[in-house]
């Protein structure tokens, strides 16, 4: 392997384990501060470094929590919340970071863009994946006072934490880019 590839790796893994301290010491502050910060970190994944890092970033995320919190508490659902998450850093790659240059009135516009897309493909998907087909078909047994429950953290908190994290990333994102390029 050469220096660039573990440099990758390396990178990747801080942004892993930023997730990890996101879970363990932001958890009791609840959905929409978890939920933000982890949008943040995956926005920020793709645009410092790019679609691959923020793929394994975001399919690492829901993983990790539940692996350290237990939630989401039925393990089915953490496919739906992977796709989510690859959605979201997708479209911001293919949307604002792709075609980045510089921040003109163009870039604004298409980062815009590229959070409102992003945040909403992936507050679709959990809707529709995680209330709309596994909690009725896919897990057996489930409480209505769940049901309620997951229902409620799995429709419009999604796209209020995506947008949130979404627009701290792209507002960050000069400083961002300026300390990763000092840090080579």
């Amino acid at each position: 392997m050469n220096r660039k590839h573990i440099l990758w790796i390396t990178q990747t893994a801080v942004f892993i384990a930023l997730l990890v301290c996101v879970q363990v010491f932001a958890g009791p502050l609840g959905q929409f501060v978890v939920g933000s910060a982890v949008n943040f970190i995956l926005v920020a994944a793709c645009i410092l470094l790019g679609l691959s890092s923020a793929i394994i970033v975001g399919t690492f995320s829901p993983v990790i929590a539940f692996w350290i919190t237990g939630r989401p508490i039925f393990p089915v659902i953490i496919p739906f919340v992977m796709v989510g998450n690859v959605i979201l850093v997708v479209a911001v790659y293919f949307i604002f970071v792709k075609s980045y240059v510089d921040l003109n009135m163009g870039a604004y516009i298409r980062m815009g863009a590229a959070i409102i897309v992003g945040s909403f493909l992936k507050f679709l998907v959990l809707w529709i994946g995680v209330v709309h087909v596994a909690l009725p078909f896919l897990v057996p047994g489930i409480l209505p006072p769940q049901v309620t429950a997951l229902s409620a953290m799995f429709s419009w908190p999604q796209l209020v934490t995506a947008l949130i994290g979404s627009t701290l990333a792209m507002i960050a994102m000069p400083n961002l880019m300026r300390g990763l390029k000092l840090s080579r």
